[in-house]
C-alpha cells in the first residue's frame, strides 16, 4: 500500500500561482500511475491531472490545460501540481490519488485505490 500527504495549499489572488506536493511513502513510488482531483463545495469530485509511472506522459482536464503542469520526482517520492493563472472556480479541496491498476482510467475516481487526505485552495476575485 502507499501513503499520501498533500500540502501547498492555501489562499491565493485571481491570477496568481501555486504549487502542490503530494509526498508518498510505504511502497515503490514508480509502480504507481498518479492523479490529481479536486471537490469543491456541493460538487463531486473531479479530474484534474495525471502522470505516468515514469513521468514521460500526463493528461490534463480541459479545464486546467494549459494552466496546470503535473511533474513528479521518483527519487523523491513526490507528485507536484503547478497551478498557474489561477481562477475563483479553481477554489476547490485538491487531492492526489494513486493506481497500480493496468487497466485504470484516468479521469474515473474509481480508478484510483489510494487517496490523500487533501489541501484546500482558495482563490479570490
Amino acid at each position: 500500500q502507499v501513503q499520501l500527504v498533500e500540502s501547498g495549499g492555501g489562499l491565493v489572488q485571481a491570477g496568481g500561482s501555486l504549487r502542490l506536493s503530494c509526498a508518498a511513502s510505504g511502497s515503490t513510488f514508480s509502480n504507481y500511475v498518479m492523479g490529481w482531483f479536486r471537490q469543491a463545495p456541493g460538487k463531486e469530485r473531479e479530474f484534474v491531472a495525471k502522470i505516468s509511472r515514469s513521468g514521460g506522459s500526463t493528461d490534463y482536464s480541459a479545464s486546467v490545460k494549459g494552466r496546470f503542469t503535473i511533474s513528479r520526482d521518483n527519487a523523491k517520492n513526490t507528485v507536484y501540481l503547478q497551478m498557474n493563472s489561477l481562477k475563483p472556480e479553481d477554489t476547490a479541496v485538491y487531492y492526489c490519488a494513486a493506481t497500480s491498476s493496468p487497466t485504470y482510467a484516468a479521469g474515473d475516481v474509481r480508478s484510483y485505490a489510494y487517496w490523500g487526505q487533501g489541501t484546500q485552495v482558495t482563490v479570490s476575485s
